[in-house]
């Protein structure tokens, strides 16, 4: 041991006065409470994002593919479908891709971008408007078609009551799966029969549904806007063809990859008057959001690591004016002021690791009591959740934790600055 972290070690755990002691609990709380905070703030912040994020593209696939007319909207414009465009798609299992030079911020693009996955999967799907109705009241509905190649897995979850559409072989199902803010609006129930008005090209055709089942997403806007059924259903109310769809759904392996591989699909894979977005931007409503989350996150820990430092610069001041007279003691010694300094620094890299361990284990105990029993609710149709969630993103943990502890010891060098203001014969006499 070093004779700078010798004294300092000395030092640490003993005090002039019951005030610097008091100071030093205080910073030693302050240091905790910012850690709690900010990671805390991490873990929902990134349960927020995840978990929306993934309720969206459950639904929705992460890539859509749809006709280049239909724009933002859904629009009854048909896409005809081939195996071998769809065999294309399927095969994607990685994207070395560099954009054409004559598209919008190309100078702002890498020259070549290479994908991390490929498609995971595709779906079709159809959406068509209709208005459902009772004795009582009618309500407008998107119904959105599916086929029997639907995977289950990304809305079994979703479903609280009842079963997920068949898909006979003889003929189309005329299940429906229905939101829980519909059912409730309606007054609906699993086996209810529903009927259904469809608008086609000025005609009204008229269908009869049962409610095999009621989902529950928490995408309240989108939610209430649809319901599921059999795609053929709808093909055969508008007349299309079995390869014909209102668009494809496509699922990727790696979220980051999907930029990527929508602009190679869109410029080197589609037919004209053939259009991709992601589902970002088809929904960037729920996007923005959440980027407006991350700025508050970035704003909150920023206030934290501000209320830390201040703490910190006020403990370490008291306590080298505390320690005037030691300081001097040193001095007349040889002791250099950087050496010094290196003792209160150590003495308050003390006090900053203390408050990290202490906040690491308050934050990750509420953390997990929240997870494992999602003790604090949420209003579902603002939040799109219904508890708070916890998602532990042990980078964004060890990186709190680390700056922190660079941030405040390196602000710990000005207040330090006052030892090379005091000297030997007036420090020694004071009293």
């Amino acid at each position: 041991m070093n004779f700078e972290r010798y004294i300092a070690t000395r030092i640490s755990d003993s005090s002039e006065s019951r005030f610097s002691g008091l100071i030093v609990n205080i910073a030693i709380a302050a240091i905790a409470l910012s850690i709690m905070v900010m990671i805390i703030t991490t873990t929902t912040i990134t349960g927020f994002k995840n978990q929306i994020s993934d309720k969206v593209f459950n639904f929705w696939g992460h890539i859509h593919i749809t006709d280049g007319l239909s724009g933002d909207a859904f629009e009854l414009i048909p896409i005809r479908v081939d195996q071998e465009l769809l065999d294309t798609l399927s095969r994607i299992d990685h994207v070395a891709y560099a954009r054409p030079k004559d598209i919008e911020d190309y100078d702002n693009m890498p020259p070549l971008q290479h994908s991390k996955g490929g498609v995971r999967d595709i779906e079709a799907f159809t959406v068509v408007p209709g208005i459902i109705a009772d004795k009582t009241q009618f309500e407008g509905l998107l119904l959105k078609g599916v086929d029997q190649n639907y995977n289950l897995d990304r809305i079994n979850d979703f479903i609280e009551e009842g079963v997920f559409v068949s898909f006979p072989d003889n003929e189309p199902s005329r299940d429906m799966l229905v939101s829980q803010s519909t059912a409730r609006r309606m007054k609906l129930s699993v086996d209810q029969k529903l009927n259904v008005s469809f608008f086609i090209d000025g005609d009204i055709k008229k269908m009869q549904f049962r409610i095999s089942g009621i989902y529950n997403t928490g995408l309240e806007e989108y939610d209430r806007r649809f319901a599921l059924v059999d795609m053929r259903v709808l093909q055969g109310i508008l007349g299309w063809a079995p390869d014909q769809v209102s668009g494809l759904e496509i699922f990727v392996d790696n979220l980051e990859d999907v930029n990527l591989i929508n602009d190679f699909i869109y410029f080197e894979l589609l037919p004209p008057a053939t259009y991709s977005e992601t589902v970002r931007n088809k929904f960037s409503m729920i996007f923005e959001w959440l980027g407006l989350v991350n700025v508050n996150e970035r704003v909150i820990n920023f206030l934290m690591v501000l209320v830390a430092l201040i703490n910190m610069i006020t403990a370490l001041i008291i306590f080298v004016l505390e320690r005037t007279k030691m300081i001097g003691i040193l001095k007349a010694l040889g002791a250099t002021n950087w050496s010094i300094r290196k003792i209160f620094i150590y003495n308050a890299l003390n006090i900053i690791v203390k408050g990290v361990v202490i906040g690491n284990v308050i934050a990750i105990a509420l953390c997990l009591i929240q997870k494992y029993t999602g003790v604090l609710k949420l209003r579902e149709a603002d939040y799109y959740l219904s508890e708070v969630p916890i998602e532990f993103n042990l980078v964004s943990m060890l990186m709190i934790n680390v700056g922190s502890i660079l941030v405040v010891t390196l602000f710990m060098l000005i207040p330090s600055l006052i030892v090379s203001q005091i000297t030997p014969v007036k420090t020694i006499q004071f009293k």
